[in-house]
């Protein structure tokens, strides 16, 4: 397939027939006559990605002549309930076709990244390899093409998502999940968030040549904003590397926030259809946390939450080891064998935290004020919150009341705030 890109012309941005013209060309394989397709969009928790819309499209296109089979890859989060499916997918895709991922279950190793390569592009940091694990579905040879679709924008743990990373943490194991979390909360997320070249990245990429290429996928990338509370899909890109390296660069220029001086005190708002757990809640810390000024406040405003872990044995690991910086958690990493078998519950946990710089308030409807402060966070009930700091008709910026400023950010998925 040709690498394909539209970039949207104005403010309205990519249009359906763009977005349809694109989908065909990547529907077209010379000499394949398609009959079994495999779509890997991610889930609910990636709402704003397209990502939902673009799955819809390809789905009416082919349901009559193929058999697509759709698996969003994701990774640790609970599976979607056919409302949220219905919801994400725009009711275009029966939820019979929608293919649970079991990350703990159902994969297979099919190779690892050598530990002396992890080591040089750690910086010395993690000297062991990495195995590289996918749904054993991936490796069915009865597709004839596999299409992972992803949003393009800054993450905390490979730099910028997606790429292969949809497939090798949305649709990857608990060791390659586990292991890559750790690498990153090792390294720095500051250090990476934002970037194409993270040493995460870099190990996606020994797993993408040396594995993945041998496997039927093609990556569709999307890179998206949202005005007025609709999701503007600013670039579709169709490929390989190549178009990640195009849609990093959109990315940055949509998606990274410079700001001229740290903020005081910010307050995110969490969807309560996309965000129900810390676990997905805290990126409010992840994509604040460079724009932060030392003793700040950052205040949660969270009415879905209603839980720390996406599975019971994460949410109980949370509970127990808390959000209690990074040196703490790294010393219980060496203690004890229960955090030892779960990295990535390790590596959440030092990301989660703000290392004692600014304070994090939860505001929330369905944890009690014990729950939260035991995992190191301060409390305040949700609707207390919202009446004082998410007014009728609030946007992101900075907003006033009184003696009373704060910065207020709409959704934290849908983007990263820095200091320039």
């Amino acid at each position: 397939m040709r690498d394909i890109f539209v970039i949207a012309k104005d403010k309205a941005g990519v249009t359906d027939s763009e977005i349809e013209s694109v989908l065909r060309e990547v529907l077209i394989r010379p000499g394949i006559l398609l009959k079994k397709i495999l779509l890997l969009p991610p889930d609910l928790t990636r709402m704003h990605s397209g990502a939902g819309k673009i799955t819809a499209m390809i789905y009416s296109m082919l349901k009559d002549s193929v058999q697509v089979d759709v698996m969003p890859a994701l990774g640790t989060h609970e599976p979607m309930t056919k409302e949220e499916a219905d919801v994400f997918f725009e009711g275009a895709v029966p939820y019979d076709k929608i293919i649970p991922h079991r990350w703990r279950d159902d994969v297979v190793k099919i190779g690892e990244v050598p530990s002396d390569f992890v080591k040089e592009v750690s910086e010395g940091l993690i000297d062991e390899a990495i195995p590289v694990e996918v749904n054993k579905r991936i490796l069915d040879k009865s597709y004839d093409l596999i299409l992972s679709i992803g949003q393009v924008v800054p993450h905390e743990v490979v730099g910028m998502a997606n790429y292969s990373k949809n497939v090798l943490v949305g649709c990857g194991g608990k060791d390659t999940i586990n292991k890559s979390h750790m690498l990153g909360a090792v390294y720095g997320m500051e250090r990476m968030m934002g970037k194409d070249h993270s040493p995460v990245r870099k190990v996606f990429d020994y797993a993408q040549e040396h594995y993945l290429d041998k496997l039927p996928i093609s990556y569709i990338l999307t890179v998206t904003t949202v005005r007025n509370d609709e999701v503007v899909i600013e670039g579709i890109f169709a490929g390989g590397r190549r178009m990640f390296e195009k849609a990093v660069e959109l990315s940055r220029n949509k998606n990274l926030n410079m700001m001229d001086k740290p903020i005081k005190k910010a307050v995110v708002y969490l969807d309560p259809l996309e965000f129900k757990s810390t676990w997905l809640g805290n990126k409010a810390i992840y994509r604040t946390r460079m724009a932060m000024a030392d003793g700040g406040e950052l205040i949660i405003l969270a009415p879905g939450i209603r839980k720390f872990g996406e599975d019971d044995v994460i949410d109980g690991l949370i509970r127990k080891y808390g959000y209690k910086g990074r040196d703490y958690i790294l010393e219980q990493y060496r203690k004890n064998r229960d955090l030892r078998e779960n990295p990535s519950a390790a590596a959440h946990l030092i990301h989660g935290s703000s290392d004692g710089r600014f304070k994090i308030i939860y505001a929330v409807n369905h944890l009690t004020k014990e729950e939260i402060e035991q995992v190191g966070f301060e409390y305040m009930p949700y609707e207390e919150a919202a009446s004082k700091y998410k007014p009728e008709g609030i946007t992101d910026g900075y907003f006033k009341s009184g003696d009373d400023e704060w910065f207020y950010i709409s959704n934290p998925a849908l983007g990263l705030w820095t200091v320039s």
